[in-house]
């Protein structure tokens, strides 16, 4: 079934000059992207720093301290450190590259190396009749490989979307094995040549092509098992294995530089049915606890359904969480 259109969830910074301060060895070049047609909005930044030798009087690193700082600060230029997802919910940045500063004069010994912070880009594309949120996960803009977290229907769209984002598929992660959101792993992996980490606790389900309630899928045997505690590392990002049962038995999640991909377990002002066999309240309540446990409250969580929220946000307000409000009170 073809995708109802991809959510982008993505992120724009104005042009951000030292005109005004008349600094003729520094200066800050953007590399702006147009917006996509589906309401997100994209960017990326790129910092070309240079020196005249010129002006040897002033000092390097104080104005590229003054910039930075102006860039992380400014909310209404807040692209080059927080990423504003298409339903307004901010990213936590804490993922950098590092680019060398050059000495001040030719002959000096004295250099630095300055962190250039960036967040992973987040698609979502919402597929298939259940609605079910696929996400795509580059590591920047612009980057080769994606990882794609949960495909539940026919991937062609998706793939095409890859196309003209210049990305191919690097890996496929699995959170849960219902029909929603491993409907179109097979195609997806056979037609892409990649493997597939899936969840050791319901692997079965995708090896026999037959979820909870007798739902049928084109089985495939995945290359990689996981639970919690495991690294998966693809498309140049480290994603960290969680186990969340309550939804299902073996549910698991994937965090990597403060997104959390939650499946089904947690979603914006609701949380994951446990009426199916594997499901279980308590366990459940147990699951997100630990994650409020572990993970700051600006973790933004990518649910199987719906918008994005974060984990904080639903403490504070998702009603079937209650109960761990009145536990952090």
């Amino acid at each position: 079934m073809p995708l109802s259109g991809p959510r982008r969830e993505e992120q724009e910074h104005p042009r951000a000059f030292l005109a005004a301060h008349r600094v003729p060895f520094a200066r800050v070049e953007p590399h702006e992207r147009s917006r996509p047609a589906g309401g997100g909005v994209a960017a990326a930044c790129e910092l070309d720093l240079a020196l005249d030798h010129g002006q040897p009087g002033v000092l390097l690193h104080l104005v590229l301290a003054e910039l930075l700082a102006r860039l992380e600060h400014d909310q209404h230029g807040a692209g080059a450190v927080v990423r504003v997802q298409d339903d307004r919910v901010a990213g936590p940045v804490r993922r950098g590259r590092r680019v060398e500063i050059p000495a001040l004069h030719g002959g000096s010994v004295y250099a630095y190396t300055q962190p250039l912070f960036m967040p992973l880009v987040v698609d979502s594309f919402v597929m298939g009749p259940f609605q079910s949120n696929c996400y795509v996960v580059r590591s920047e803009r612009g980057a080769a490989e994606a990882a794609v977290i949960d495909p539940g229907d026919d991937p062609t769209p998706l793939r095409l979307d890859l196309a003209g984002m210049g990305a191919r598929t690097a890996a496929i992660l699995v959170t849960h094995t219902d029909v929603d959101h491993i409907g179109g792993v097979a195609a997806l992996a056979e037609g892409t040549g990649v493997d597939v980490w899936a969840p050791s606790g319901e692997v079965d389900a995708l090896r026999n092509g037959e979820t909870r309630g007798g739902m049928r899928v084109l089985p495939h045997d995945p290359e990689h098992v996981v639970s919690g505690g495991d690294e998966v590392v693809v498309a140049g990002i480290t994603f960290d294995v969680v186990d969340v049962p309550g939804h299902s038995a073996g549910h698991i999640a994937f965090h990597a530089d403060g997104h959390l991909f939650s499946g089904d377990l947690l979603f914006a002002g609701s949380v994951g049915r446990v009426d199916l066999p594997g499901g279980d309240w308590d366990t459940l309540l147990a699951s997100v606890r630990a994650l409020l446990d572990r993970f700051p409250g600006d973790t933004v969580v990518h649910p199987g359904h719906g918008p994005a929220t974060t984990l904080e946000r639903e403490l504070q307000t998702n009603p079937f969480l209650r109960d761990l409000r009145a536990e952090s009170s």
